[in-house]
């Protein structure tokens, strides 16, 4: 099978200019390190300062819970990587439009991965050559309604509401989906140049039968797919990083918990859940259990929804990573510009018909 890159220019597209340091990347990676090490080691120095205490724990415990979904989407990615383009626009389709985007909605249902686990996975289908709207369909569709987080949120939620929040999520990524399709024939956002063109006679099964014949499976294939599933994956993993420093921040030196007498099913409460969510969201499992509490114990099931699908509107580590991936800013801040009116309106409608 052919790997992601083709040519030496290829791989300077796909891994970025050599030779010039990634300062984020090393930067977040030495702070979360250091603050991990802190909480292990050091447990007598956290108990005399408060604020450090907050900043390891916070850092300890994101690590724990994020881990497994950042080694999922890299092996994704390395996966992703060894597949040609053509298997990724069959199973896609052929020329997007709403079968596509459908497609793409519920391979982002049925993928179960973390929000940073699908950051990885998406960039490598744009890269791929699916089109824009399945980009974003297949993010917005993802990762809180996962399979495992939506057992988890059945259980916080109960089945109904589990459901209805599935439900609604899928009708704005296919919304979503379909609007970035149509800003890019408009011309309006730019067109993936990774895009490719099936030929009409591609099968499947027969080329996929052929390609695994044709593959060796030694120990120098899986080192390879180890090694590319890091390197591919450090674009996303350096926000990630900077995302677990900056929430790490946060909740050492701001009082969050002063913001929770007021979320509640007001239009005050659903704009400052909106709000919070856009500060704190870090990890979708993290945001499952404080949606959960905005339901059961605020009593405003539309702030809940919006929480959890304001982590995938307005989260700056997907807005980053789609302007890295796509190079350009446009592309990555319509994300925000399409899904949150739609989040909005329908946190606003549950909330009405729960009071």
């Amino acid at each position: 099978m052919t790997d992601s890159c083709y040519s030496q220019q290829a791989n300077s597209k796909c891994h970025g200019k050599q030779g010039k340091p990634d300062w984020l990347l090393r930067g977040s990676l030495t702070m979360v390190a250091a603050l991990y090490l802190t909480y292990l080691v050091q447990p007598d120095i956290q108990m005399q300062i408060a604020w450090l205490k907050t900043l390891s724990t916070t850092v300890y415990e994101l690590i724990n819970t994020i881990w497994w979904g950042i080694t999922i989407g890299i092996f994704m990615v390395a996966v992703l990587a060894k597949i040609p383009r053509e298997f990724v626009i069959s199973i896609f389709g052929r020329h997007g439009g709403f079968g596509g985007i459908v497609r793409a909605t519920l391979g982002g249902v049925l993928l179960d991965l973390c929000s940073h686990g699908i950051l990885m996975v998406a960039a490598k289908l744009y890269e791929r050559g699916a089109t824009a709207g399945q980009v974003i369909a297949f993010l917005v569709a993802s990762p809180w309604n996962s399979f495992s987080l939506t057992i988890v949120l059945i259980a916080l939620i109960g089945l109904n509401w589990a459901l209805a929040f599935i439900g609604l999520s899928l009708v704005i990524a296919i919304i979503s989906g379909l609007l970035f399709d149509w800003l890019v024939k408009e011309g309006k956002l730019p067109q993936n140049p990774n895009t490719l063109d099936l030929p009409e006679e591609f099968k499947f099964w027969p080329a996929a039968i052929a390609g695994i014949k044709a593959t060796r499976f030694d120990s120098t294939y899986f080192k390879d797919l180890l090694i590319t599933g890091i390197k591919d994956s450090r674009m996303v993993i350096r926000w990630i990083l900077f995302g677990v420093v900056l929430a790490a921040l946060i909740r050492a030196f701001v009082d969050t918990a002063s913001f929770q007498t007021y979320f509640g099913p007001t239009l005050a409460g659903l704009g400052l859940t909106v709000l919070v969510a856009t500060i704190i969201e870090v990890c979708s499992e993290g945001s499952t259990p404080i949606a959960a509490d905005l339901l059961t114990r605020a009593n405003a099931p539309g702030n809940s929804f919006a929480f959890l699908m304001t982590g995938v509107s307005t989260d700056y580590t997907e807005i980053m990573i789609l302007k890295d991936t796509a190079k350009s800013w446009k592309f990555a801040l319509f994300l925000p510009v399409i899904t949150l009116p739609q989040v909005l309106t329908i946190s606003w409608l549950i909330n009405l018909g729960a009071t």
